[in-house]
This record gives structure tokens, sequence and C-alpha cells, in this order.
């Protein structure tokens, strides 16, 4: 295992591998999730029709550029989030489990899930500035508009604007449902990783290398997609907001549920999929080989004492 800062620039470099793979269907997923904003589904025009009809208009209409709009932001983002995920996630649980169980190699699920959520949930508060700016910039489009239109040049234009009219406060809008949407997802991701990773080598006697790491990957995306879509379409709709559209995560929840119907929450859910599988399986396939790598370096950095510390 890589030290703490070792494991974070490990994982940051294993999420920005992912993301440049599945940017476009997040930016499918964002315009789906705020077409029809509070309106009934008699009301609301259908200018997207799903993932594949999503990214055949934007390309039709912006080009390529249109589906990776905020790809900057996504990076540093990405960069904050999966570094805090993947660099603190060992650490927490080590330190949980030696406290509780006085031995830092037990395994205990509560630990596991208490410990991704919360390194999640760390992440998710540090980049969130970067999330509201890359949701904002996903969303605009001058052919297709849905939701609240942002017309920010880029990431940088964006966040000094935000600043300048709003403050602080303004940058960190929404940043509650972001660590909700992301404690949800990092709680079930890494444990359910390595959880099937155990009972892959267990049961099907599989060996340590990257077909092991794409099956536990692929298992891992499949639960943290559903278990994070609801939280997500509401963190979509806090982020794109001007103004007082909603007061707060309940708020933007009930509104949204009452003038649009339960399932509205799970509106962009296959984009969703369809962006979480590859990049759960690239991020943390990704982190195995960075992680040794970030190891293999530190072994010729490091002094002797530190290196029996790990």
């Amino acid at each position: 295992m890589a030290t703490t800062t070792g494991a974070f620039i490990a994982g940051g470099i294993a999420a920005c591998g992912a993301v440049t793979v599945t940017h476009p269907f997040e930016t499918v997923k964002i315009r789906l999730q705020l077409q029809g904003e509070l309106q009934s589904k008699k009301e609301a025009p259908r200018l997207y029709k799903g993932v594949f009809h999503g990214v055949k208009v934007i390309l039709q209409n912006e080009g390529p550029k249109g589906l990776f709009r905020g790809i900057g932001a996504a990076y540093i983002y990405q960069m904050i989030l999966n570094g805090c995920r993947l660099g603190f996630y060992e650490p927490l649980r080590k330190g949980v489990t030696t406290a509780i169980f006085k031995d830092g190699n037990v395994q205990s699920l509560g630990v596991n899930i208490f410990s991704g959520a919360s390194s999640g949930m760390l992440g998710a508060a540090a980049g969130s500035p970067f999330f509201l700016v890359k949701t904002r910039l996903q969303s605009y489009s001058p052919f297709l508009p849905v939701g609240t239109q942002h017309g920010y040049k880029n990431a940088v234009d964006g966040l000094r604007k935000i600043n300048k009219r709003e403050g602080i406060r303004g940058l960190y809008r929404g940043v509650g449902a972001a660590m909700v949407r992301t404690g949800f997802g990092s709680s079930v991701q890494l444990p359910t990783y390595f959880f099937a990773k155990r009972r892959l080598v267990r049961h099907l006697g599989m060996q340590e290398g990257p077909a092991l790491h794409l099956a536990s990957s692929t298992a891992s995306g499949f639960v943290v997609c559903c278990v994070m879509h609801p939280p997500d379409t509401i963190m979509s709709r806090m982020y794109n907001q001007t103004g007082n559209l909603y007061s707060g995560v309940f708020d933007c929840l009930f509104k949204t549920i009452r003038t649009e119907g339960f399932l509205a929450i799970y509106k962009g859910y296959f984009a969703h999929l369809a962006r979480i599988l590859p990049h759960t399986i690239l991020t943390l396939t990704l982190a195995e080989q960075t992680n040794k790598l970030v190891r293999k370096i530190e072994d010729r950095v490091l002094p002797r004492t530190v290196i029996e510390k790990l």
C-alpha cells in the first residue's frame, strides 16, 4: 500500500483517466436530469429522448465540444474527490478498525461502509465548487437548452462570475446534496469492490490481475448507480439553479416528485449507468496500477524507516 499522499495522487490520476472516457455520458445525464424541470409530463418537451439520442443530437448541433463541456473542471474535481476517496479510505478504515477491534487487518462491513462514506464526503465538500461550475457548463446549450442557462466561457470564468455575484456561499451552493450523493456512492463503491474481489478469489479461484479488477469493478459500478442516482438528480438541480428555486435538498426532492412524479428522480438513469460502469471500472482498475507505480517510486525515494511502516 502506498502512503496516504501516494494513494491520493494515484487515485486522482486514475479518476482523470476514467473521466476522459466517460465525460460525454455525464453531459447527457445532466441534461436529461434537468429536462422538464418542475413541469408536468404533458407540458415538458423531450429534447433529449435517451442516452444515444442525447449523444447524437449534441454531436449534430454542438459537435464534440458540446459533449466535452466542462472537462477541465471535471479533471480538477476528480483529482480532489477520488484522491480523497481512494487516498483516505484505507487509513480511515485501518484506524477505526484498530480502535474497535485492536487489529487493523480485521474486515468489518460497517467500518468499511463508514470509511467509504466519510472519505467520499470529504472529497465532495472539497471539490464542490468545481462540480458546480462543471454542471453549469455541461447544461449550457445554444441549440437545445434545458434548465437554467449559464453562459460561462470556461471553468475559470464561471468560478469568477459566481464568486463575484454570490460570494463564497454561491460557490458552495448545493454542497449538502453533493455530500449526500457522494456519501451514498462512496459508502458502497469500495466496500462492494473489495467484497466482490474477495468472493471471486475465494469461490472462483481468480488470480490477482486485470481480469479480477475488471469483474470486481463491474459489480461495484452496478451497486453504486442504483444507490446514487436519486441524490445525483437532486444535486444536479441544486447546482444548476440560480436564485432560490429550491431552499434545500428536501425542498428540491419534494418539489420534483410533486410536480413531475416519483420517477423524475430517476431521469437520466441509463445515461448515469452508461457513465458509472466504465468510470468505476476504469477508476478502480487504473487505481490498482497507479498505486503499484506510486509505490515503486516511493520505494526509491523514501527512507527505509518510512517504507517499513507502510
